[in-house]
């Protein structure tokens, strides 16, 4: 891609998905100088669209140690994570977050493209179907089911309960849908995403995609992101975009999504005792 249009790329997504768009679905949210701090039920977090106009890095520091304060003032909080992007000012921020006891954790590709380029057919294994379930009547089941599959895959992340309480927050602006392949008692969700359309935005992020190991490869999350950038079309979203990993980006390249910048979770644990 020429780099005047990955660079239009970059500029849409921090214009439009970083600050208040990224803490959409928050339990609750305020604001400090240029950041958001959001409260969700399965910890907390801290998302910015640029820090340049603080001006001076001992600003940014008076910054982290001040947002750390706040956060340890907060008994419930027990981590949170600030996220960093990698053509962010300043270059010394890693130094500054470690400082103030602050851990990276793994780097992700930020990838955006034209929803379009995703919405195509993709041939399903035998037996395997995808659907939305979250404006279903048992969607407690199969969310429930799929974040069990998720957790399993990643060793950690929210629950069952903990993602029927985001569904209802954010009102049918995020979608959760499932693979499920047929069992000879009935079926087996292998594999579970979200569509999370940013209000305001000309974005949705599709998110998840965690698919059972002995499933994959057979194009089941290619087709699991076709599903919801039709989904996405429909609801007049013209970008997508996701965090992903080694694991997924290749099948977003593609499929037509752009690797624009990276993100580092930077997360700080209360410390024992």
């Amino acid at each position: 891609m020429p780099h005047d249009e990955r660079a239009a790329l970059l500029a849409a997504y921090d214009a439009q998905l970083r600050g208040a768009a990224e803490v959409q679905g928050a339990v609750s949210s305020d604001q400090s100088g240029p950041l958001w701090r959001a409260l969700f039920d399965d910890g907390a977090f801290v998302s910015y669209e640029s820090l340049e106009g603080l001006g001076s890095i001992e600003e940014v520091e008076r910054l982290v140690a001040e947002t750390v304060e706040h956060f340890a003032a907060l008994p419930q909080v027990r981590s949170f994570e600030w996220k960093t992007r990698g053509h962010d000012w300043p270059a010394e921020l890693d130094g500054l977050l470690r400082r103030h006891g602050f851990e990276p954790d793994e780097v992700e590709t930020v990838m955006v493209g034209q929803a379009g380029h995703l919405a195509v057919d993709v041939q399903l294994p035998e037996g395997v179907s995808i659907r939305r379930v979250d404006q279903l009547p048992d969607r407690a089941a199969l969310v429930t089911e799929a974040s069990e599959v998720a957790a399993r895959i990643f060793g950690d992340g929210p629950s069952g309960a903990e993602m029927l309480q985001r569904l209802d927050r954010m009102q049918g602006r995020e979608q959760f849908w499932v693979a499920e392949a047929r069992t000879a008692t009935g079926s087996q969700v292998i594999c579970s995403g979200r569509l999370a359309l940013v209000e305001g935005t000309e974005f949705a992020g599709v998110w998840g995609g965690s698919t059972l190991p002995e499933w994959r490869g057979q194009g089941i999350y290619r087709a699991l992101t076709a599903a919801r950038a039709r989904s996405a079309i429909a609801e007049g979203v013209r970008y997508l975009n996701s965090d992903c990993t080694s694991m997924s980006r290749p099948i977003l390249e593609r499929s037509g999504l752009v690797a624009v910048t990276t993100t580092t979770p930077y997360i700080w644990n209360r410390p024992a005792g």
